[in-house]
């Protein structure tokens, strides 16, 4: 059995079929093949699968792909715009705010979120968005300053 779902990701519409079962990460990576999206620990603990869904940083791989139906969601993939980077991720190469990359898809679009709702984050407030969301390679400082960087650009 399927379950006809119509969703928005990065601005462009997409209508399928999916399993009722199917995971919103796996939709998105092994459908749309929107591999920016990473699977970290399949358990909601690292945040590697994280993307923003109405506006809300959500884990990809707590949702099921026909929870999503209806919505607006943006990965990775949908921050740069005609080819140029935004500025959250122009700020995390700047500012040495990834090191292996693997976490860093997850960290930017909670990094995106939090300076949506909050232009002028201070660092207290970054790390306790970035709570969900494991790096494994850095000590958290460079991402930090990376967020903050972004957000005196965007002032």
């Amino acid at each position: 059995m399927t379950v006809p779902i119509k969703v928005t990701v990065n601005g462009q519409t997409h209508e399928d079929e999916v399993e009722p079962r199917l995971l919103l990460v796996q939709y998105l990576r092994e459908v749309l093949d929107l591999t920016g999206t990473h699977v970290g620990c399949d358990t909601s603990s690292c945040g590697a699968c994280t993307i923003v869904v109405n506006g809300l940083a959500v884990k990809s791989c707590t949702m099921l792909a026909v929870q999503a139906d209806g919505a607006s969601i943006t990965t990775i993939e949908g921050l740069a715009q005609n080819g140029e980077l935004h500025p959250i991720q122009e700020s995390f190469n700047a500012e040495h705010g990834l090191q292996c990359g693997f976490c860093t898809p997850g960290m930017i679009l909670t990094a995106w979120q939090l300076l949506e709702r909050n232009s002028n984050p201070s660092g207290a407030e970054i790390r306790h968005a970035l709570e969900g969301n494991y790096c494994r390679c850095t000590g958290y400082e460079n991402i930090v300053k990376s967020i903050q960087h972004a957000a005196e650009k965007s002032a």
